[in-house]
């Protein structure tokens, strides 16, 4: 009988760091085997569902005979309109649907994608951190290296871009930042922006801003675009996403806008390794786009609640944290004695809550942990009360 080939992963493989959400996902699976009442605030997964309008969208879309063959890549003309009507409407931005907008599977994707459209081996990719695991990752799959840039309480969790080194700077192509952060929940200044356009001009490197997060802000303070800042559109682009949004995490749809010939790069990219969004979620997120105002209010509120029932609970207990002016996320520093992986294991073990270790993040995350408000007020008291009886 055949014993097989020899199965042999290649160094990228082989040298890719466990993907934290996995794991994530295994020690779940191990808790709710064991019976535990588990309150899971570790993955943000919105926990609400899709607002049904757009539900109702999708199905009168799945219908249609045309949305069943292969899509463009780029994404239908209507849908990319959608987009640069939805941006201009947010932001005041106006945007060339044509050629300035491109249709996503998620903004993961676009972030995964993005360095093999720029990055040669030995070229750097710098990016925020603690951040999104996915920034280093896409840089190492096209051959490059990550160079991490650490962000602190101390400066707002802004990175310090003074402090790179020269030698980093001749290598780098191409920086990540994303705000609102995740996992911090930092929200950027224009000043920041303004700083971090200057600093791409002056380094001819290529900014990637995540803004996953744009929509979900609390205390009615709306954040800022990257692209709304003179200049943002000639050094780079701005991923979104509905996933959060919209909570449409499963829908795996979003859209890039900026620099045209960043979003024709990353368009040859994406013609060579998919074959673009299934055109009736494009036509359910042009409804999705087109949402009451009232809608996203009541779903800032709902997690507004939730983040003050957590924020004040926590500060009782004598944890010290920054209270989150958008995201769904609370970033908060364990207690001493615990380092951010023993006291999530602490928290799964001895109270039934499964949270996110900050150094699953980057290093500079070590000594923190993250709760995502993906749960309801009265289970998020339930949280309060558990630790209250842990610690």
């Amino acid at each position: 009988m055949s014993k097989g080939i020899n199965i042999e992963l290649s160094d990228k493989i082989k040298n890719l760091p466990p993907y934290l959400f996995a794991r994530i996902d295994e020690m779940k699976a191990e808790a709710l085997k064991k019976g535990v009442d588990l309150i899971d605030l570790s993955i943000g997964d919105p926990d609400i569902p899709t607002p049904p309008h757009i539900v109702e969208a999708m199905k009168r879309a799945v219908e249609k005979p045309e949305h069943h063959r292969y899509p463009s890549y780029a994404g239908m003309q209507s849908y990319r309109q959608a987009c640069a009507a939805w941006f201009y409407k947010r932001f005041g931005v106006n945007l060339d649907a044509g050629r300035e907008v491109l249709s996503l599977i998620g903004s993961k994707e676009a972030i995964g994608h993005l360095p093999l459209a720029f990055i040669n081996n030995g070229d750097i990719v710098l990016y925020t951190s603690p951040g999104y695991p996915v920034y280093p990752i896409g840089a190492l799959f096209a051959g490059g290296e990550g160079y991490e840039l650490p962000l602190h309480e101390e400066n707002d969790y802004f990175p310090d871009l003074d402090a790179i080194p020269d030698d980093i700077l001749k290598r780098a192509k191409l920086i990540f930042v994303n705000y609102p952060n995740n996992p911090t929940s930092a929200v950027a200044t224009e000043g920041f922006f303004s700083e971090l356009v200057e600093f791409a001009l002056r380094n001819n490197i290529i900014v990637c801003h995540d803004a996953a997060y744009s929509e979900l802000y609390f205390d009615g303070v709306k954040p800022i675009s990257f692209l709304e800042v003179e200049g943002g559109k000639d050094v780079g682009i701005e991923v979104h996403s509905l996933s959060k949004t919209y909570n449409m995490t499963g829908w795996r749809v979003g859209f890039a806008v900026g620099n045209s010939d960043v979003i024709s790069a990353l368009g040859k990219v994406k013609s060579n390794l998919d074959s673009g969004v299934f055109q009736a979620i494009q036509e359910a997120s042009i409804a999705a786009m087109g949402t009451d105002a009232s809608i996203l209010d009541d779903l800032r509120t709902t997690y507004e609640e939730r983040r003050d029932v957590l924020y004040d609970g926590l500060t009782s207990l004598g944890f010290s944290s920054t209270k989150p002016k958008a995201t769904f996320y609370l970033w908060a520093k364990v207690p001493d004695g615990f380092n951010s992986m023993s006291f999530c294991g602490h928290l799964l073990e001895e109270g039934g809550i499964l949270t996110t270790p900050g150094n699953g993040f980057g290093s500079p995350g070590e000594g923190y942990i993250r709760f995502a408000l993906t749960d309801s007020v009265a289970r998020t008291k339930e949280v309060v009360e558990r630790i209250k009886n842990i610690i």
